[in-house]
């Protein structure tokens, strides 16, 4: 949740009073034209920037007082662009639990649980011992999501996952981002430019501009019935 949210800068203001509850549970889009605020919002719910004024919440306190690990365990980010740590797939996965920190790794990260890791990705645990420089921008991006579930977040935050992957390998990412979604209860919010993406794969839609909240609900009552005239003519011009 967030409340009078407001994001400078460079003297920009980028995110502007801006209201909206992400409901729990489920996988929402965030839509709307570029520079609508949409990664700005995404990257104030683990902290990896902080608002200039206003609240953001996080199962009903201010994401401020958790300790940053913590909520950054809780709360896991797939960026667009997946940034591999050299070495192998293996170890990716097991630099998360690492990054945790002491004490807060869920479980002992072995051999049997990388494969679980992978597996819940849909890539084959023979993945483990390759090196990520060899790996394909959708096996990069699987890798990233795998990582990202290694702490056992309870909320994953995705930029724009399949901006870089073809139609079909994207498709395919997708189903597995709503299939780990739905076998865990997890919520998911991902900012995303293709509108069929949001259209068939979430639940939730909230359309941005300029900063602002425009229109929020339902996906598919957003793309059938949108009652502000911007979301239809956005939706339609997409």
């Amino acid at each position: 949740m967030l409340r009078g949210v407001v994001q400078e800068k460079q003297g920009t203001r980028v995110l502007d009073g801006l209201d909206v509850t992400l409901p729990g549970g489920e996988v929402t889009a965030l839509v709307g034209p570029s520079g609508a605020g949409k990664t700005s919002l995404l990257r104030l719910l683990n902290r990896l920037d902080d608002p200039t004024a206003g609240t953001v919440l996080f199962r009903g306190r201010p994401v401020a007082g958790y300790p940053v690990r913590e909520l950054r365990r809780r709360v896991g980010f797939v960026f667009q662009a997946p940034v591999m740590f050299p070495g192998t797939v293996a170890d990716n996965l097991r630099a998360a639990v690492a990054l945790a920190g002491p004490g807060e790794a869920p479980v002992a990260a072995d051999e049997r649980w990388v494969a679980g890791l992978l597996e819940s990705v849909e890539l084959d645990p023979a993945y483990a011992p390759r090196d990520t420089e060899h790996l394909s921008g959708g096996e990069k991006q699987r890798v990233a999501l795998a990582r990202a579930l290694a702490t056992r977040p309870e909320v994953l935050l995705l930029d724009e996952p399949t901006a870089a992957l073809d139609p079909e390998v994207a498709e395919r990412l997708m189903s597995t981002i709503v299939r780990v979604a739905a076998d865990s209860g997890r919520t998911v919010v991902m900012v995303t430019h293709r509108l069929a993406e949001a259209r068939d794969f979430t639940t939730h839609t909230v359309m941005m501009e300029a900063g602002r909240l425009v229109e929020a609900g339902p996906t598919r009552a957003l793309f059938e019935r949108a009652t502000h005239e911007r979301t239809r003519a956005y939706l339609a011009s997409a």
